[in-house]
């Protein structure tokens, strides 16, 4: 029962529900836990007539299955009075299924006014204001999902439906436009395609055709996309006779039609060039209006003479290259899915993608490209701070080869105490392939006040991740050296490795690179999402907030949200966020899984001292301990996570941090807190044991003769 798709607590609304599609909808939502607005007009398919009947009947059958509904009456173009209804009602709304419509099928030339208005009243201005009108609640409870009914007719056109077909993909616009209004409120928007048995086509499908597409096969298609776990937003969903699949707006790779931007573009041009214009066979889905914009600048910048102002950098690389970017980011032999990126041998040997950032920032320190850029301006390394970080892959990368990186400032931002540099490199590979393209913002301390604008078009956004607890989180400490080998992997700037200029620069000791927390993050979010696959893939932002220094410990906290993960990355030790506003895009998700060897990454806790002086006090008192003859397994959580684990075995008399080597007697699950409490005797084991403090498996009664333990450690703590 516990697996099943169930809407308890949700208030949803479905329009047209009289009957057919609608009429599935509000049964299967209803019987799911559920409750309904069933909204119906009770008039033809041509908009005429009205009746409460065919709404009553519906809520009638659902109260009978034991299930809570009611009618409403109002026309869908009065969104605030059917909203008013679920509120009156139930107190909320969670769901909106805007599937009410009509027909008036003319030939264009022949379609009246009223034909035209009815029915893009019905079907788009209805489907806006009743969304609008919800819109305020599912922001306050941050939570709401809607449902577009879209149709074939929309997408591909039909004759005699202009009308009706425009309506339609009307609202595939709409749906977009809202799923990225919506998206940070977790409002999210999708479309049904559905093809399906309804009032609309009862005399127009034939009669063996239009028993087969029964509205019950859509339903559950339309009742997942309003659950709460359905990660999409913006999406085209087709379904009809038990399939479904999604449907995108693709785009040819096009052709540039003049040489460059002193040409004009002639008829003839085109002509010419019109079989490459309309050649869809490499054709892309774009996901944004921001990823179409940033295809027409490409295209300018091909078109750039002689590609002015862009600088060159080749680099070479090998293995060896790979092998040591991967252990300056943390890769370890401990964690299986890291063998492929520090092993040549490995089956899977394969080059970690944000390794591959590194090339801009080698390209930038032994470039010129920031001349000129900031006049009277020196790039003081001290005073240079990355801001942000974007990464997109194209292909596969090589395990080996040569590099050429080109440059260019796409524009100057003016942030008053500051200048933010934004600069685009695009890497291929020997064949001329294109490999990757990046954006970094560098911030420069004291290059602003030239009364310059403040924000670009040209950049690439972050997004917050999603207003939940983390679905998933890793936690690693970094090396106390690890700025000194990750700066082997060509970022030389002396502010990670000289004390003296972390100190004019304002820091207590060298920082971390933050692209090298970067790579501690990307690793986690690959392992626990891709299974450590780094051909899934696709592409990167971050923002940087704040400095790591070296020995602290990164946790990397994890939201899935379709294909795309936002993360953040927090410095446990203090609990600061470093990396803000991140995502990773994949290609694929796999089953998510657990880097358990990274997971019991040391964090020092209070308890740590009680387990030391238990420690000390085993080593000289072996054969005491000894007649205890037991093992015992601890972990210690902290704000309800585990966080460390301790082994205290008195078979060999040895107290270690970490799993018992061999099978535990006894596991103990205790917060660092209460276990301080306990030690120190003010707090006792069967009371803590018993308000569920102290979590014990194993040999319960075993653990009794730890008293001795405890007690002959009291006076030390």
């Amino acid at each position: 029962m516990s697996n099943k798709v169930r809407f308890d607590d949700r208030v949803a609304i479905v329009t047209g529900a009289g009957a057919g599609l609608g009429r599935a909808y509000a049964l299967l939502l209803a019987s799911r836990g559920a409750s309904v607005v069933v909204n119906d007009l009770g008039g033809g398919r041509h908009g005429d007539g009205s009746s409460k009947k065919a709404a009553d009947v519906v809520v009638d059958e659902i109260r009978r299955n034991g299930g809570k509904a009611v009618a409403n009456y109002d026309s869908v173009v009065d969104g605030e009075k059917v909203v008013k209804s679920a509120i009156d009602a139930f107190g909320r709304v969670d769901i909106i299924i805007n599937n009410a419509g009509i027909l008036r099928d003319k030939s264009f030339m022949r379609m009246s006014d009223t034909d035209w208005d009815l029915v893009h009243s019905v079907h788009l201005k209805a489907a806006a204001k009743l969304t609008q009108a919800a819109w305020p609640y599912f922001r306050k409870q941050s939570f709401g999902r809607v449902v577009m009914t879209s149709s074939h007719s929309g997408i591909y056109g039909n004759f005699g439906q202009a009308n009706y077909s425009s309506a339609k993909m009307g609202l595939v616009g709409l749906a977009n436009t809202l799923a990225l209004e919506g998206e940070k409120y977790n409002i999210h928007t999708n479309v049904i395609v559905p093809t399906a048995a309804s009032r609309l086509t009862e005399d127009i499908l034939p009669p063996d055709l239009f028993t087969a597409l029964k509205p019950e096969l859509i339903a559950p298609v339309v009742a997942w996309l309003c659950h709460e776990n359905c990660p999409d937003n913006g999406s085209i969903i087709d379904a009809a006779a038990g399939w479904a699949g999604k449907t995108h707006v693709v785009r040819s790779t096009g052709c540039i039609l003049r040489k460059n931007l002193n040409e004009m573009v002639t008829p003839e041009a085109v002509r010419d060039n019109w079989e490459s214009v309309t050649d869809m066979s490499e054709a892309k889905h774009l996901n944004s209006i921001g990823e179409a914009t940033g295809e027409l600048i490409n295209s300018l910048d091909k078109m750039r003479e002689g590609n002015s102002g862009d600088v060159i950098n080749k680099l070479d690389y090998d293995k060896r290259d790979i092998i040591l970017y991967a252990l300056g980011v943390g890769a370890t032999t401990k964690e299986s899915s890291d063998m492929r990126y520090l092993y040549e041998n490995h089956e899977n040997f394969s080059v970690l993608p944000t390794y591959f950032i590194t090339f801009g920032v080698r390209g930038l320190l032994t470039s010129s490209i920031f001349e000129n850029v900031l006049p009277g301006v020196q790039l003081d390394p001290t005073r240079i701070l990355h801001g942000e970080q974007y990464l997109e892959v194209f292909k596969r990368f090589p395990t080996e080869g040569k590099i050429e990186s080109r440059f260019r400032v796409k524009d100057v931002m003016d942030k008053g105490k500051g200048a933010v540099i934004l600069v685009e490199q695009e890497s291929f590979d020997e064949n001329g392939d294109k490999l990757t393209t990046t954006q970094m913002s560098v911030f420069v301390i004291g290059g602003g006040g030239f009364n310059g604008k403040r924000t670009s078009p040209h950049i690439i956004p972050t997004f917050d991740h999603p207003k939940r607890k983390p679905d998933m989180s890793v936690q690693q400490k970094t090396n106390i050296d690890q700025a000194a080998l990750y700066r082997l992997s060509g970022d030389y700037n002396p502010l990670h490795i000289d004390p003296m200029i972390a100190s004019l620069a304002g820091y207590s000791q060298p920082i971390l690179h933050g692209l090298c927390s970067l790579g501690f993050s990307t690793r986690h979010v690959l392992h626990t999402y891709a299974g450590g696959d780094s051909d899934l893939f696709k592409a990167i932002k971050v923002r940087f907030t704040k400095p790591v220094y070296p020995g602290q410990t990164l946790r990397t906290d994890m939201w899935q949200e379709g294909n795309r993960i936002h993360f953040e990355t927090t410095v446990v030790e203090t609990e600061t966020p470093v990396i803000t506003g991140a995502y990773i895009d994949l290609k694929q998700v796999q089953q998510p899984t657990v880097m358990k060897n990274l997971c019991s990454a040391k964090v020092n806790l209070e308890s740590d001292g009680v387990f030391e002086q238990i420690n000390d006090y085993v080593k000289s008192h072996t054969e005491e301990v000894k007649k205890i003859n037991g093992i015992f397994h601890y972990v210690v959580t902290s704000k309800g996570e585990p966080t460390a684990q301790w082994t205290i075995d008195l078979k060999k008399g040895e107290v270690y941090r970490g799993e018992p080597k061999t099978k535990a007697d006894t596991t103990l699950t205790i917060d660092d807190k209460d276990m301080i409490q306990m030690t120190l005797g003010k707090l006792n084991p069967q009371v803590a044991f018993m308000q569920g403090k102290l979590k014990i498996k194993g040999n319960i009664m075993l653990t009794q003769k730890l008293k001795t333990l405890l007690d002959a450690n009291r006076p030390k703590l």
